[in-house]
């Protein structure tokens, strides 16, 4: 089905790979270990997020909600958006339209 966006892609995008690399330890969605992931350097750490961020736009248009390290990113259709969620608490906020 696919995730409903009226925006440019490109901008969900970018938003939502900041929004991913603030959740505490994202890095363990691809089962990386802390200390993997402190060997990459700032711009392969941003391609990852990046990869990641892709990945979860995608994979919410079949399921609801995708644990990403100690967050959560949920799909809300009803509202348009895409929520990150840490500690049971919104803390981001992508706009589909």
């Amino acid at each position: 089905m696919g995730v409903r966006h009226a925006r440019e892609y490109a901008d969900i995008l970018q938003e939502l790979t900041k929004a991913v690399s603030e959740i505490e330890e994202c890095y363990t969605f691809f089962e990386m270990e802390l200390a993997d992931w402190q060997q990459l350097a700032t711009e392969e750490q941003s391609e990852v997020m990046e990869a990641l961020a892709d990945d979860i736009f995608f994979g919410l248009g079949t399921v609801d909600s995708i644990v990403v390290g100690r967050g959560t990113v949920i799909h809300n259709a009803k509202r348009h958006l895409i929520e990150v969620v840490q500690d049971d608490k919104i803390v981001q906020i992508v706009r589909l339209i």
